[in-house]
């Protein structure tokens, strides 16, 4: 097995053209002490590729009907914007400080699935059960969801909102499989709560 100090030797003999490091016209490059040297190609170089150098002239770049001189933030006021009122409750993950500046109030945690989700940010983001509880939320969301809508008086389009109809229609062979499966899972659930009778 060759040792690091060999394959700098061996590196370090060429074949007497080029000094190391310097470039051929071919454009290669001979060794340096057992390490490539980098090469960047000059513009001369570059000239046989087909549109290269198209937007070097200020005039043919495409955004320059759209750019500015001088740029559109000249005058960035000082110091940090003033942080989003909070008027709702934030989760804020164990790994952080405190709040970001903004951030999303749309759905507060409430309910079976706040809890939850409160649950979920007692643990770091790199535990499983952070993760697994924030999907165990969403589901339960949804169930909830469901329930405010009956008790709203309004009846649910769970089948259309699934996809239900869609799938029926591009993809029934999917569906026969879901369908399969929900029966085997709640025929097992079934016989599992009549058994314990």
């Amino acid at each position: 097995m060759q040792t690091r100090n060999d394959i700098v030797a061996a590196n370090d003999q060429h074949d007497g053209q080029h000094a190391p490091g310097e470039h051929d016209s071919d454009g290669h490059v001979a060794h340096v002490h057992g390490a490539i040297a980098p090469r960047r190609p000059t513009r001369a170089q570059l000239t046989h590729i087909q549109g290269w150098g198209a937007d070097l002239d200020r005039k043919d770049r495409p955004g320059v009907p759209m750019e500015r001189t001088p740029p559109r933030f000249i005058n960035v006021p000082a110091g940090d914007p003033a942080p989003q009122a909070q008027h709702v409750e934030v989760l804020v993950s164990t790994e952080r400080p405190g709040r970001t500046p903004l951030f999303g109030a749309v759905q507060p945690p409430a309910g079976l699935s706040g809890s939850v989700r409160r649950q979920a940010f007692k643990f770091t983001e790199n535990d499983v059960r952070h993760w697994l509880l924030l999907l165990l939320a969403d589901r339960v969301n949804v169930v909830e969801g469901i329930g405010e809508d009956l008790a709203k008086g309004t009846i649910p389009n769970v089948l259309a909102e699934m996809g239900i109809k869609a799938e029926f229609r591009h993809n029934k062979a999917g569906l026969a499989k879901k369908i399969a499966l929900g029966t085997v899972i709640v025929g097992a659930a079934v016989y599992l709560m009549k058994r314990r009778r």
